[in-house]
């Protein structure tokens, strides 16, 4: 079964290189973020786990909880985090499920319901876990993206992807192609041109569907 946008995420127990989680109760009240790779030890993967540790205080300004999960066990996940540490330069204090029974890859739809791991596989039998899933306190799905192996994924987009989400709930507004953090913003074309000055003040129309505005403070 497919997971959409704002579909309730899964629910799941699982073991980590830092002890054992229940996802929606590790979660909390924050957002999260759950970032999947196909196995330890491969090149792209390991930059990507870098960068994930070296945007530690971008992901705690934005409240935000960040999980890894790769279908290999603790003990590779415990060894594999020196090597990510050494290409990130900084220390790897999220933790990475272990997914060795394809649980959540399956639960979130990265791989088929048939699937397993057969003995002495290669990134290949698993290539499809290579995505991103953005998370709301709601525990309900807000964005997702998937990358093949062979390009590493972005996190200043994802940071920035983050921020319009955020922005989005707090003020009730869209944001365009783009956009960053203190740019002018969409009045959704629900709301009226009066509640459109009564909250926002001054905006611009620059077609008649299509108004721009910046956000009080």
């Amino acid at each position: 079964m497919s997971l959409r946008i704002n579909d309730t995420v899964p629910d799941f127990t699982a073991e980590t290189d830092l002890g054992s989680i229940s996802f929606h109760d590790w979660i909390g009240d924050s957002w999260a973020i759950l970032f999947s790779h196909p196995k330890d030890f491969t090149p792209v993967c390991t930059t990507e786990f870098g960068a994930v540790a070296r945007l530690a205080d971008e992901w705690d300004k934005r409240g935000t909880k960040v999980i890894g999960v790769s279908v290999d066990g603790v003990e590779d996940h415990k060894k594999w985090k020196s090597d990510i540490e050494k290409v990130g330069g900084s220390k790897a204090k999220f933790p990475i499920i272990a997914d060795e029974e394809l649980i959540v890859s399956k639960a979130f739809d990265m791989l088929p319901a048939e699937a397993y791991l057969p003995d002495g596989r290669t990134p290949a039998d698993s290539a499809t876990v290579r995505s991103v899933f953005i998370i709301g306190p709601d525990k309900q799905l807000k964005l997702s993206m998937t990358y093949p192996m062979n390009v590493g994924r972005n996190f200043s987009e994802v940071l920035r992807a983050l921020d319009g989400l955020q922005t989005a709930a707090r003020a009730g507004v869209a944001t365009p192609a783009d956009w960053q953090l203190g740019q002018d913003v969409i009045i959704p074309p629900t709301v009226s041109n009066e509640d459109a000055t009564a909250k926002f003040g001054e905006f611009d129309t620059v077609l008649p569907y299509l108004r721009k505005t910046s956000l009080p403070g």
